[in-house]
């Protein structure tokens, strides 16, 4: 199972001190989320080495509208193993769900952000994973913490009737807020979800940066080029 966070500078703690603390809550990788204005400066291989925990390098795109959006997927769609667009208005999740080259739209019940079926069957579509994100219920209290759940709640009705592919995080952006997988299996059970489907949430994360360094070994052509992930074969 894999967690997604935030590191220095979006978040408090550096790559490797999140690392750590996610393999001693039995997480097997973590992503590196960062928004497109906060590099981290770490390299994946030596925190791995050091943790015993896989480090993806992934990037959260942050918006004002979905044609910057789309220009800096392009930018960051051969540079990233994870690509995650940071939705929160309905432009915004309606443009992440229709394109194939975004893995994860993040944070779609955010500000004035909705999810409605046409959306969750254009995510299953396009293979575009929902998430999850159980930070405000885990982190929020009172009236805030009551909407979020409510938010959360409707999103899974939404996903499960659609079928569509999802992701669960807590979104930490320090390791004093990472939860183990019991965590966030209870916070999911609150919602209406079985166990095994914040699992399979947690896993999917792995299983998308799996695929895309399997897309980048097969369209691998010489040093500096690549075929590209949508291009196909003359």
């Amino acid at each position: 199972m894999y967690e997604a966070v935030h590191a220095r500078p979006d978040g408090d703690a550096t790559v490797a001190r999140l690392a750590r603390t996610a393999a001693e809550l039995g997480y097997d990788g973590v992503v590196v989320r960062n928004h497109g204005d906060a590099k981290a400066d770490y390299d994946p291989d030596e925190v791995a080495a050091a943790t015993g925990v896989d480090v993806v390098d992934g990037i959260e795109i942050r918006a004002d509208d979905p044609q910057k959006a789309s220009g800096a997927v392009g930018n960051y769609r051969g540079k990233r193993t994870i690509v995650a667009v940071h939705g929160g208005t309905n432009a915004l999740n309606r443009f992440a769900v229709e394109q194939e080259r975004v893995d994860v739209l993040a944070h779609p019940m955010a500000g004035d952000g909705d999810v409605n079926h046409v959306l969750a069957n254009a995510a299953r579509e396009n293979g575009v994973r929902i998430e999850f994100d159980f930070s405000k219920v885990l982190r929020a209290t009172g009236g805030e913490r009551v909407q979020a759940l409510q938010g959360l709640r409707k999103l899974r009705e939404i996903v499960d009737h659609c079928d569509a592919p999802f992701v669960v995080s807590a979104d930490a952006r320090s390791h004093l807020q990472l939860r183990a997988p019991r965590e966030l299996r209870a916070v999911g059970e609150v919602i209406g979800f079985d166990p095994e489907a914040i699992e399979a949430g947690l896993r999917e994360w792995g299983e998308i940066a799996e695929r895309t360094r399997e897309i980048r070994s097969e369209t691998f052509i010489e040093p500096g080029v690549e075929r590209g992930r949508y291009e196909k074969e003359p």
